[in-house]
């Protein structure tokens, strides 16, 4: 029991010790040796037993009722979608054997799609890997190519987080999505074998990771500092895409009528094939042939 995967218990100890005592309503007296709130506070204000909540924090109770959880999430101030993060975890079986890695397939369709738009664009796997990309986008970074990984780029390349001014607060972001995406599913080798490579690489990852936070990625506004087009003020939607486990169409957009807007504008015009001539128009009626009326 003690070297198999207790999830719940993690995030709860990461959540608990990032709630002070002020937060929660509890007065300080003293020197406290811990971070956030002890495990008697957190069982007091959910109205559970101090030792149950041992036995859950320690991997020794796997199954707690809906109403623990949510009073649990109540006082360690979960959003609703570290809520159901929480409620995922509480639910969630141990799987018997893990599984194969699983391939991810862009569908068809989407492909021809992204390749047709005049806007950054981009299919994202669960792990945050790019699995497709346009010209437009690879334009945008270069590291937006099929194969590439954008944890592995935001943590490990400097030329990438030299893109985004605003770059630490979207690695909590980044982060925070890469566990909403990822669920309950962590024995995938392909996790594994990320997390693991980010954590001994990054200590920034390690400490951000730590945290177990959890955001649903959605659209936001963002800035890039091109190196050729200079400052872009962009929009970053996140579709899902139908018919798949957890495929994303990432889609960069400016306002319009924007100086953004034409920066974009010249940067998709930049990576359009030539145009072939055109044929000439011509008389294609046999040689000689009467052109009168009436002939």
């Amino acid at each position: 029991m003690a070297d198999e995967p207790n999830p719940l218990g993690d995030y709860v100890r990461a959540r608990r010790e990032l709630v002070t005592p002020e937060q929660a309503g509890i007065p300080v007296q003293g020197l406290r040796r811990v971070p956030g709130l002890r495990r008697e506070e957190v069982a007091m204000l959910a109205g559970i037993s101090a030792d149950y909540y041992l036995r859950l924090e320690q991997g020794r109770d796997r199954n707690p009722s809906v109403q623990v959880l949510e009073s649990l999430a109540r006082v360690l101030r979960l959003d609703d979608d570290a809520t159901a993060h929480l409620l995922r975890l509480g639910a969630a079986t141990p799987r018997r054997q893990r599984r194969r890695p699983r391939q991810e397939t862009v569908p068809p369709g989407t492909a021809k799609l992204i390749a047709t738009l005049p806007l950054p664009a981009y299919v994202e796997g669960r792990y945050l890997d790019v699995l497709a990309a346009n010209d437009v986008a690879t334009a945008l970074s270069p590291r937006l190519v099929a194969g590439a990984n954008r944890l592995r780029d935001a943590f490990l390349d400097p030329a990438e987080r030299a893109l985004y001014p605003d770059w630490e607060n979207a690695l909590v972001d980044l982060v925070a999505g890469f566990r909403q995406s990822v669920g309950t599913e962590t024995d995938d080798p392909r996790f594994i074998e990320l997390v693991g490579e980010l954590s001994l690489a990054s200590p920034r990852f390690s400490r951000l990771w730590a945290r177990h936070d959890v955001q649903r990625c959605g659209g936001v506004p963002l800035r890039i500092d091109h190196p050729q087009l200079g400052g872009l003020r962009l929009n970053r939607e996140r579709l899902g895409i139908g018919g798949t486990a957890a495929q994303k169409l990432v889609i960069f957009h400016p306002d319009p009528g924007t100086d953004s807007a034409e920066k974009l504008a010249l940067l998709a015009s930049a990576t359009r094939p030539p145009a072939a001539p055109r044929e000439t128009t011509a008389d294609h009626r046999r040689p000689g042939a009467d052109t009168r009326h009436g002939a």
